[in-house]
């Protein structure tokens, strides 16, 4: 075992970890035994800065007293109930916050919520919803959706067909007639970017080549993260999503914001809806809806959508479509216990204060061995490196082991490494943070 590892951690056969070498990790582990405000702490008692909010999730920090306890209290009176022709007070309760804070504010009208379990299932249930709601209107013959290359969406058979991941789709089989945009990367025009990429815009009018060739009328829905998160915060170009919702007004399809990742204070603003002043008409949220403490996603539609389906019958199911945890009380008392932190911390914008200070320290790092690009945006960041040519991705692998045996956490995709920390986070950890990764590359071959 590794080193790091006392002689009385547990054996690691039996737990087959997902989006892992379970071999490679299992002869070399890394584990954390606890977690308050911006560190981890390993079972050698190690402190471990948290560059990625867990995964992406954990925008509170660490050991949030107030949500435990919340869902300590709510787990002594109401442990669950079905959410099949029953209710809860609890989570009627926490959908109308949700709704006070929806994205894009009171205009938009995004209030109507529907809870799912983990942002994949948000994204299963938003696929859905777009093709029920072109149903409900007349429009039964759009049952298409169209994703982007290197888009991530969950893993459901819906996500994995919208998403643009290879690996993702390789073994497993698609939805049939899904298509992809392509996607917005363009290293040779717009490398090192402060902001959003000058260059680009007009990638967005590939969703009306994808119109040519099937037809507006089979085009349900185009799925998009406004930051392509999990293969390494490729950022929109100025305009694009402005682009892509005209094209999507033009020819009568549903626009879905996938924020998973940036939604709750990401990018400086409650949402990345927000930030970019570009409405969809979907959006699917779930990690920093709880701060990562119980699994729980929300879909946020807009009130034309969900009003268009409560015109049949009134006894009749509108969406015959839920999970057995949907609204599960001790889920909803961590997410309003989040909420109420995030407001009275104001950390929904904490990290528009805090972006200069992000971007200078890590596009300070800029010039180092191997470094291929920087893109950062309000919390958010990912370090491209060139990749070894015999072997990709080993050298984004070795940097990672690099920063975590000299204190730091980052996210891995392939050759880039990815930053999203808690947004608690202050000046001097974010120059931590760049220090460590300065090593880290410096001493990678």
């Amino acid at each position: 075992m590794n080193q790091h590892v006392p002689a009385n951690a547990p054996g690691l056969e039996n737990y087959w970890m997902p989006f892992t070498a379970n071999r490679q990790f299992k002869a070399a582990p890394r584990l954390l035994a606890s977690a308050e405000g911006m560190y981890y702490t390993t079972v050698d008692g190690r402190k471990i800065i948290d560059g990625s909010a867990g995964l992406w999730c954990v925008n509170l920090g660490h050991g949030r007293r107030q949500i435990s306890q919340a869902v300590e209290r709510q787990l002594s009176t109401l442990d669950y109930a079905p959410s099949f022709q029953m209710g809860h007070p609890i989570a009627f309760d926490f959908a109308e916050k949700l709704a006070g804070m929806s994205p894009g504010g009171p205009a938009a009208q995004l209030d109507r919520i529907f809870f799912t379990g983990s942002g994949s299932e948000s994204v299963d249930t938003a696929l859905k919803i777009a093709i029920a709601y072109q149903r409900a209107i007349g429009q039964g013959t759009r049952t298409r959706l169209i994703g982007r290359e290197r888009g991530y969406h969950g893993v459901g058979f819906g996500g994995v067909s919208v998403g643009g991941i290879v690996n993702n789709r390789r073994v497993f089989p698609q939805l049939p007639g899904t298509d992809h945009l392509r996607h917005t990367h363009d290293p040779a025009r717009n490398s090192f970017s402060i902001g959003l990429p000058a260059d680009g815009a007009e990638l967005a009018d590939d969703l009306e080549r994808l119109v040519v060739l099937h037809g507006a009328e089979t085009i349900a829905a185009v799925i998009v993260e406004p930051i392509a998160g999990s293969t390494g915060v490729l950022l929109p170009p100025n305009g694009y999503l402005e682009r892509l919702r005209a094209i999507c007004d033009r020819h009568g399809i549903i626009l879905i914001f996938d924020e998973v990742i940036t939604g709750f204070g990401r990018l400086g603003t409650p949402f990345a809806t927000d930030y970019f002043g570009v409405m969809p008409d979907i959006v699917t949220t779930a990690k920093g809806l709880t701060n990562g403490a119980i699994p729980m996603g929300a879909v946020f539609a807009s009130r034309r959508i969900h009003d268009a389906m409560m015109n049949g019958p009134p006894d009749q199911i509108e969406l015959f479509h839920g999970y057995t945890y949907s609204g599960h009380p001790a889920a909803c008392a961590a997410g309003l216990a989040a909420m109420q932190i995030y407001r009275d911390e104001k950390l929904l914008t904490r990290g528009a204060s805090l972006t200069d200070h992000w971007q200078k320290a890590l596009h300070g790092l800029r010039g180092l061995p191997h470094v291929a690009d920087i893109r950062a945006i309000g919390m958010l960041a990912g370090i491209e490196l060139t990749p070894r040519q015999a072997t990709p991705g080993t050298r984004g692998y070795e940097v990672f082991l690099h920063c975590f045996e000299r204190g730091l956490l980052v996210r891995l995709t392939g050759d880039i490494i990815a930053l999203s920390p808690p947004l608690i986070i202050e000046p001097a950890q974010i120059d931590e943070i760049a220090t460590i990764l300065k090593g880290a590359l410096k001493r990678v071959a």
